[in-house]
């Protein structure tokens, strides 16, 4: 719709959903990325998770899976066995990528220039969507770098909102993972929540001020 104020604007939504530009775009904004590898050839994932030894697929972009039901299902992220390649890899390219050692992970939703890092620990498991119950949530101040590398990332996708995900190893090293532009953060704490809320909110009701920034 002409004159509209997107948060965020359908196409930008789909061009930032795919991952392989995003982890272009985000190598380039000064993020940190695990090795990756996008192929179709089982021998080169196979050499790939040999290599790496801890690897973890991911679908190139956010898809809606279903069973025979129409229940929705999830992808979730887990470890790769190179025994396990087998030629079912050629039939599409797949996105493998190294395991970072993480001691705690972030999640990042970003609504323009306001930046809401919030850490996450106590997952059982790899993949920490499985167990929000049992996780314990932090605000805490966005790293400098971190902060810049974000408002980089956002402008080169033309987004206003984007929730990004990075693992955090023993080191202080934080890697990204990806950024989902329609990502959620509604299960967290308040006043974590509401603090995100209130900035959509501001975004919405101020459009004509942020357009004219």
């Amino acid at each position: 719709m002409p004159g509209a104020h997107y948060v965020n604007h359908p196409w930008r939504n789909r061009d930032a959903e795919y991952k392989p530009a995003q982890l272009a775009t985000a190598r380039r904004c000064g993020f940190h990325i695990p090795p990756t590898l996008l192929t179709n050839d089982v021998s080169a994932a196979q050499d790939f998770v040999r290599e790496h030894g801890a690897v973890v697929y991911k679908p190139l972009r956010s898809t809606h899976y279903a069973d025979p039901a129409g229940r929705a299902l999830t992808v979730w992220v887990e470890e790769v066995d190179a025994a396990e390649l087998h030629a079912g890899v050629a039939q599409t390219m797949h996105l493998f990528q190294k395991r970072v050692p993480s001691v705690a992970d972030l999640r990042v939703p970003a609504v323009g220039d306001d930046i809401f890092t919030v850490r996450i620990e106590g997952s059982p498991s790899l993949d920490w969507r499985r167990h929000y119950d049992v996780l314990s949530y932090s605000l805490i101040d966005t790293p400098a770098h971190l902060a810049q590398s974000v408002r980089r990332y956002l402008d080169a996708f033309g987004l206003v909102f984007g929730a990004f995900d990075f693992g955090v190893e023993a080191d202080g090293r934080i890697w990204l993972y990806e950024c989902n532009p329609s990502g959620q953060f509604a299960w967290f704490p308040e006043p974590i929540t509401g603090r995100i809320v209130t900035a959509l909110a501001d975004r919405l009701q101020h459009a004509g001020e942020h357009r004219a920034r």
